[in-house]
């Protein structure tokens, strides 16, 4: 598959050693009581639009910027998978042995199986014990305008409000594949004061997505008044944003059989108005639309057994 590569790729070996006794995470205090807030990237290691935002933040911090009150830190998750990107065969690093994203409830982490990324999230997962409020940089593998995740608490959606950028936001419960860092213990249980917010950037390699990234970034830092105001507002995109929207996932389509396909391509959150509508087929299973208005979300073009193909569900309010 031939794909245009827009982004650079920053060296993040600056960053290896960390300051935290775990390589790539570092950890800023202001010595004033406060959150601990965490801005992670390279969840998958062809996500590059959270190394470029990372990348951006620690050299500002490297320069002498601090967060005004409570703990930020800076967190590159799959490292090796980042490392192994090959421009030839971009897809192939997102990750090395497994989904690094499908790996944190706790009985797979206290689980015999391993992995390297099962090895990295064992290594993060004491760090990841100590943050209040995570931010996990994404993008996705087809053209879409960028998303918040925002989980299936009320206060995943009241953070995604808060940060107000993206435009779209999704209620949704992740995938049977396993369970997403974001929804790791705290950031998903709703009765903990903890929160997280996944946000997909854009396509993986296109023009804009490390700039959406950094946008997002500063604005869920100024959330938590981690910052100083005068610095965010001079780095804050001042464009007139739309008001956001939000889409109930209804639906989750997991593949059954090897043998899926699709009726035609789908764009990522295209509305199909009839309900009942024919999109693809799982074995001898037809996959049909659910209702009125369907959206589209995330469409996998060529999903593997047991993993999520599409998402679907409606716009609030329709």
């Amino acid at each position: 598959m031939s794909v245009s590569i827009e982004t650079n790729f920053p060296d993040i070996s600056p960053w290896a050693a960390g300051n935290t006794g775990v390589p790539y995470v570092w950890r800023f205090e202001s010595n004033v009581p406060g959150p601990h807030v965490c801005v992670t990237a390279l969840v998958h290691g062809n996500e590059v639009c959270g190394a470029i935002a990372a990348d951006f933040l620690l050299r500002e911090l490297r320069a002498g910027l601090r967060p005004v009150g409570g703990t930020l830190s800076v967190a590159f998750a799959n490292v090796d998978a980042y490392r192994s990107f090959n421009r030839d065969k971009p897809f192939d690093s997102r990750c090395v042995d497994e989904d690094f994203n499908r790996l944190w409830d706790v009985a797979t982490l206290d689980g015999p199986r391993d992995s390297i990324e099962l090895r990295r999230a064992r290594a993060l997962r004491p760090f990841y014990d100590t943050v209040d409020h995570l931010l996990d940089l994404h993008s996705m593998l087809e053209p879409a305008p960028p998303i918040a995740l925002a989980g299936d608490t009320a206060k995943g959606l009241a953070l995604a409000k808060a940060v107000g950028a993206p435009e779209h936001i999704l209620v949704d419960s992740g995938h049977a594949a396993g369970k997403r860092l974001r929804d790791y213990v705290g950031f998903g249980d709703p009765t903990s004061a903890k929160s997280a917010l996944l946000v997909e950037c854009g396509q993986h390699w296109e023009a804009a997505v490390g700039d959406v990234a950094k946008q997002v970034m500063l604005r869920f830092l100024r959330h938590f008044a981690m910052l100083d105001a005068a610095w965010l507002a001079e780095r804050i995109s001042t464009l007139q944003h739309t008001a956001q929207r939000v889409v109930d996932i209804s639906t989750v389509i997991t593949l059954q059989t090897a043998s899926f396909r699709w009726i035609r391509p789908l764009r990522g959150l295209e509305v199909l108005p009839d309900a009942g509508t024919l999109i693809a087929h799982d074995g001898g299973t037809e996959i049909r639309t659910p209702h009125a208005d369907a959206v589209m979300v995330m469409p996998v073009p060529s999903p593997k057994l047991g993993q999520t193909a599409v998402r679907i569900g409606r716009f609030r309010g329709c």
